[in-house]
């Protein structure tokens, strides 16, 4: 009996033991972090919504860190690139990826095959969001986003419009807005932004949703109309264009947003003072200045609320996509 007995405290003892051991590097990771450099993967080229969130934060991240803030630009595969590196890195804070909406939510539910999971990866934060403008040829007779709404229920089949390619935000979105306002449009996809603008203000494609600055210039000119921005509030470089609510549509908003991630299995310290220096990052005068000029909304929201907006923005985008029968390209 007692030979059992302290075979079973043997047993104990050298289990403890293995969960101390286990704990105790990662106890030190936490109390040390950060010692070196820190590195930004952005699944984008540079320039764009995402290369500028990241270098919006990089700077003062670094100072507040103490420690030097690398921007990784690392595209390909639809963002898939980066996002597979950041969900194979070392579960120690020091990679972190610079996530996209268009990609984190639309990836999974469009490809069958991804060499990342959602599981793998774990919230920092969010850091910015960009809003989107429904914007239309002056051929529409409609200067409000009532007036096309009416209008195109009128006139069903009449309208196309144009998306930065299948399964992009610009086609989810509207595919969302077509759902909620009940209208009917014809989908002509494009490889980007460049050709469908092209075709917008040749009146060929009468209607896109997309970011501001790819049609600000014409909307000034007149050789667009802005009817709404889809986000919480109006753009500053368009602030006579209200958003949708103010239009009369407040159930509809589509916001690009970005966010940070790193590996799951991170230690919660060490996201917990990750979290806290982008914050105070985010709050800097002058880093809402930079995001101003750039077109980009500075919004923080911490890890647990970002996974809530990942989650609602996921049920959203599903919908759209069943009911749309959205297929990637």
């Amino acid at each position: 009996m007692k030979s059992t007995t302290f075979s079973r405290r043997s047993g104990l003892a050298a289990l403890a033991l293995g969960l101390l051991s286990a704990w105790l590097p990662l106890a030190a990771l936490a109390d040390n972090y950060p010692s070196k450099p820190i590195t930004l993967v952005v699944p984008n080229p540079p320039g764009g919504l995402l290369d500028t969130s990241a270098r919006l934060i990089s700077d003062p991240l670094a100072r507040f860190t103490g420690q030097s803030v690398v921007v990784d630009n690392k595209p390909g595969g639809s963002g898939n690139l980066a996002y597979s590196t950041v969900a194979r890195s070392a579960k120690d804070g020091y990679t972190v990826l610079v996530s996209y909406s268009g990609y984190h939510i639309a990836n999974p539910i469009l490809m069958d095959k991804l060499p990342w999971e959602l599981k793998d990866l774990t919230p920092v934060g969010l850091i910015t969001v960009a809003t989107n403008v429904i914007a239309v040829h002056p051929s529409v007779p409609a200067n409000n986003l009532k007036e096309f709404i009416a209008w195109a229920k009128q006139n069903p089949g009449k309208l196309n419009y144009a998306s930065q390619g299948n399964g992009s935000v610009s086609h989810i979105g509207t595919e969302i807005f077509k759902q909620q306002t009940g209208i009917e449009m014809t989908h002509v996809p494009y490889k980007g932004s460049g050709q469908a603008i092209q075709d917008v203000l040749a009146g060929q494609v009468q209607v896109f949703i997309t970011t501001p600055p790819s049609v600000m210039g014409h909307v000034q000119s007149g050789k667009l109309k802005a009817l709404a921005v889809t986000g919480k509030t109006r753009h500053p470089q368009l602030p006579q264009v209200p958003t949708v609510a103010e239009a009369g549509l407040p159930g509809f908003e589509l916001e690009s947003w970005v966010a940070l991630y790193v590996a799951a299995g991170t230690p919660n310290d060490v996201i917990q003072r990750l979290t806290n220096d982008v914050k105070r990052s985010l709050e800097l005068p002058e880093t809402k200045q930079r995001a101003d000029a750039a077109g980009v909304e500075v919004r923080y929201l911490t890890p647990a609320e970002t996974t809530k907006l990942l989650e609602r923005d996921t049920a959203n985008w599903a919908k759209a996509i069943k009911a749309g029968n959205i297929k990637f390209d």
